[in-house]
């Protein structure tokens, strides 16, 4: 473990269990934590961004063409100071730029402290960033500048662009946040442009889920410990719902039972079908993992505080009939799918909102995010599914005609041996499946990892709210003060220079 994390720990120990979470003063009338409270995640300041735009080369590496595109940047400058002051740099990931900037409410909780202005920036083939515009999924010849170093080099640019342009920014410093793939490119973008980024704040950032770095079966064992320890028998119900599913479908009205028992938009009406409804309720289970937050959220879904809890208590008893487990099952996924009370049916072609960009991260999966995963149904809640490298490969070309390049991203960013930068926090919740992939021991004195017990996907990147644990604000607090040390250490060898 490394020492931040047991100084976690160790703070926590020193607090008494009952100690009260202070509460803002719109919130003092809830005198409870009950599924009906409409409170949602928000920052404590309210959400006011002009938005920009830059042009954009296509290519920056090439010489061939000088096609532009228009990138998408937000920027919010109500507590930035030029005396002192800094820029907290959002690095986009794989959706609208807007909902990114709405669900990363510890950005705008920490401005006024750290005088900072606030960039959204959002990542090429996403939101409004198109290269092509409508034809930039058309084919792997338009997508081909869809990958990891293009978007940093566009980040690049656009900070250069901004201290040019906006007095007072240029002799400030910058510090890259992001979460989960934003995690990941800010951390890769520390790495690469020092001398752009004096640190890096990377949430959930999985930078080692990749080709021989961690187990393929981690993540999904982290997904079946969370339901496990949400309620008794919970994980086990799932684990044997698969072969239900299968004896069910086995008979001659068992597809129409099923899409009549899980309420389905589309009817299940050939034996294929049966695989696609077992591959999207998995993935309900893996998202519900990553959103187990302490408090009503609309992440992916509208959804009650600690949500797994309550899927759980459909999923008591595995020990039913099929027909039964199955109609459990529908309950629990209900959860899911319609908190709001608003869904007539459920759709199996639908996870998540669509403000995450489906098609580009298909695209970057097939090509450099190639990262691992199986599941063997002992360690796991899952049917056993080994990772096939090469049956992935010839999905990807049959999809994009693309081959993917695993080992390609451990190349480019140092794999494990990353010893040799400086200044980034690495925090996951334990919580959250993709800590598995992450860095979760501090590397050295400045590469620290920030781990929280109660966490899930990259909760300390969320707004304070009043229903969140211990943890996550000692996490937050920890990271401030990184922060601050940086800007210190930023303006201190500044002065030296004049």
């Amino acid at each position: 473990m490394g020492r931040r994390s047991l100084l976690l720990l160790l703070l926590l120990a020193f607090l008494t269990p009952g100690a009260a979470t202070p509460v803002p003063p719109a919130l003092r009338a809830l005198s409870s934590l009950h599924l009906s409270t409409s409170f949602k995640s928000r920052p404590a300041v309210a959400m006011k961004y002009s938005i920009h735009y830059i042009q954009q080369k296509v290519d920056h590496f090439g010489f061939h063409t000088d096609k532009t595109f228009k990138q998408r940047y937000l920027i919010a400058d109500k507590h930035w100071k030029e005396d002192g002051g800094s820029i907290l740099f959002y690095t986009g990931n794989e959706g609208d730029i807007i909902w990114f900037c709405n669900n990363t409410g510890f950005m705008w909780d920490m401005a006024e402290e750290l005088k900072a202005m606030l960039v959204f920036a959002e990542h090429r083939y996403y939101g409004e960033s198109l290269p092509f515009g409508a034809n930039s999924f058309k084919d792997s010849r338009h997508l081909n500048f869809l990958t990891t170093e293009q978007a940093l080099a566009d980040f690049a640019k656009l900070i250069k662009y901004l201290k040019r342009t906006i007095p007072g920014a240029r002799n400030q410093p910058v510090i890259a946040l992001g979460g989960s793939y934003g995690g990941m490119l800010a951390a890769w973008f520390r790495m690469k442009y020092p001398h752009l980024v004096v640190g890096a704040l990377a949430s959930s950032a999985p930078i080692w889920q990749f080709e021989n770095m961690v187990p393929c079966g981690v993540f999904m064992k982290i997904v079946t410990t969370d339901f496990r320890k949400s309620g008794p028998n919970c994980s086990e119900s799932i684990r044997r719902s698969w072969d239900a599913i299968s004896r069910l479908t086995e008979k001659g009205t068992g597809l129409h039972w099923l899409s009549e028992a899980l309420h389905l938009c589309t009817p299940l009406t050939e034996s294929q079908d049966v695989q696609r409804l077992k591959d999207w309720i998995s993935e309900t289970w893996v998202n519900l993992a990553m959103v187990d937050y302490p408090y009503e959220s609309n992440f992916l879904q509208p959804l009650p505080a600690w949500p797994i809890k309550v899927v759980c208590q459909y999923l008591k008893n595995p020990n039913v009939s099929d027909t039964w487990l199955l109609q459990n099952i529908f309950q629990a996924l209900n959860v899911y799918y319609n908190y709001s009370g608003q869904a007539r049916c459920l759709n199996i072609s639908e996870t998540a909102t669509s403000s995450l960009g489906a098609l580009g991260w298909s695209y970057q999966t097939c090509t450099e995010m190639v990262m691992p995963f199986c599941s063997n149904g002992i360690d796991d809640m899952f049917e056993p599914h080994s990772w096939n490298f090469k049956e992935f490969s010839d999905d990807c070309f049959k999809q994009w005609g693309v081959k993917p390049r695993p080992s390609w991203i451990p190349t480019m960013y140092g794999g494990k041996n990353i010893s040799s930068h400086t200044n980034i926090i690495f925090s996951n919740g334990e919580l959250d499946p993709w800590s598995g992939g992450g860095v979760t021991k501090d590397i050295t004195d400045t590469l620290l990892a920030i781990v929280i017990p109660e966490g899930a996907h990259h909760l300390d990147l969320r707004a304070n709210n009043a229903f969140d644990p211990v943890t996550v604000l000692l996490a937050r607090s920890l990271e401030v003060r990184h922060m601050k040390q940086w800007i210190k250490d930023f303006y201190a060898s500044l002065r030296k220079m004049h």
